[in-house]
């Protein structure tokens, strides 16, 4: 039930983020006027907002960053990882400043703007991760209206009615079409190249289940021939193509609903032993199609600083995350093993088979934005395949 009172709008506020539980925000708004309902989550990257913005995996979320200077390099047409933003907003401590970057062709303003994103900024963020923290990644409403007309009351029966990311597939919305991948190498000032793989590449189907573009091109840059097929590709489609290996991309929402099409095909793979590789949902779908199970975390993880331990030779790799699910690793079958472990919670970031050509890792290998200790993954995989 809605609270009976709400606080008053502050003088100059264009922009509030309501939560479920009622607790209100004020704040100046910029990008696109109107509201977005989803769940509110945390970053910590220092970098690289316009690729965290366009990343597929933050389909249904709003962002809060950390880090208070968001948007003053502007943005320009390389830093996307998919066409559009998938991020439904995002909340910043500083007021964006007009761009200071060689790069920029459009301010960040004006960029959400034109992709109708909301923006909300003179927000306290650390205080906002702080309740994330301690309460959970709660549902929430995201407004801004030049004159400040909210409607509070509604706003928060909005945050309350929202169901949630459990149990919800987004991958079925953000996933692309059949496609050949050739963008590789990128050069300041020429942007990404296409890369001609060799004939005898190995050909690698990657199954998009809101895969960011670096990941094709890191698959490219391993040596790979890629070719991309929807989150909703049967085996057949998979099988027709003749792949050596198939690639499990990330993507968002719940992965016990995405994989309720996604696992048969996984497990038809396996079957066929074909060689897999999975990383965040599609590490979290290779778990499932093991026989595994997956559940929602508190806050997740988001960021690009996540250190993550290799148990075979205790080397600890600084990652990109982006997830709010994980793998129970109580509940891994006998020929699964854990190859990797967060240093922050101890949560599972790996598994491989023991009779099966077939691994997945949590966190994004391609990091982009973010380190690129885990590039060796890709080598691995493609490698793995000749």
């Amino acid at each position: 039930m809605a609270h009976a009172t709400y606080p008053a709008v502050p003088k100059g506020a264009t922009g509030v983020l309501v939560l479920a539980d009622g607790h209100v925000v004020f704040g100046r708004g910029f990008g696109a006027v109107g509201e977005a309902v989803g769940e509110l989550c945390f970053h910590t990257a220092m970098t690289g907002y316009q690729e965290i913005m366009t990343d597929p995996s933050f389909a249904g979320q709003i962002i809060n960053f950390t880090f208070p200077h968001i948007g003053n390099v502007g943005t320009n047409l390389d830093d996307v990882e998919a066409d559009n933003p998938f991020a439904l907003g995002c909340i910043v401590r500083q007021d964006v400043t007009a761009p200071s970057n060689f790069r920029n062709v459009q301010p960040f303003d004006e960029w959400l703007t034109a992709h109708g994103r909301i923006g909300l900024s003179g927000v306290d963020t650390r205080a906002l991760t702080r309740l994330i923290r301690e309460k959970g990644a709660p549902n929430a409403v995201l407004a801004h209206d030049p004159d400040g007309a909210f409607d509070l009351a509604a706003l928060h029966a909005k945050a309350q009615g929202w169901p949630g990311l459990e149990g919800m597939d987004l991958a079925i919305e953000v996933t692309g079409a059949e496609r050949p991948w050739a963008d590789g190498s990128w050069t300041r000032g020429e942007g990404y190249h296409l890369n001609a793989s060799a004939a005898d590449a190995p050909h690698v189907v990657a199954l998009d289940f809101g895969a960011k573009h670096n990941i094709f091109r890191n698959l490219v840059k391993a040596g790979a021939r890629v070719t991309v097929l929807p989150a909703t590709a049967t085996v057949e489609q998979v099988r027709a193509l003749n792949p050596a290996g198939v690639f499990l991309s990330n993507g968002p929402g719940d992965p016990a609903a995405t994989g309720v099409y996604a696992v048969p095909v996984i497990k038809a793979l396996l079957a066929d032993d074909v060689p897999l590789f999975g990383i965040c949902l599609g590490h979290q779908m290779l778990a499932l199609a093991a026989g595994a199970k997956t559940s929602k975390m508190h806050q997740g993880h988001r960021g690009a600083n996540h250190p993550v331990k290799r148990l075979d030779d205790g080397v600890v790799e600084i990652t990109s995350m982006n997830h709010g699910f994980a793998v129970d690793k109580d509940t891994l079958p006998a020929n699964v093993v854990e190859t990797h472990v967060s240093l922050f919670d101890g949560s599972n970031c790996g598994i491989a088979f023991t009779d099966k050509r077939a691994f997945g890792v949590q966190y994004h290998p391609e990091a982009s934005p973010g380190p690129q200790d885990s590039f060796y993954l890709f080598t691995k995989f493609v490698e793995g395949l000749a």
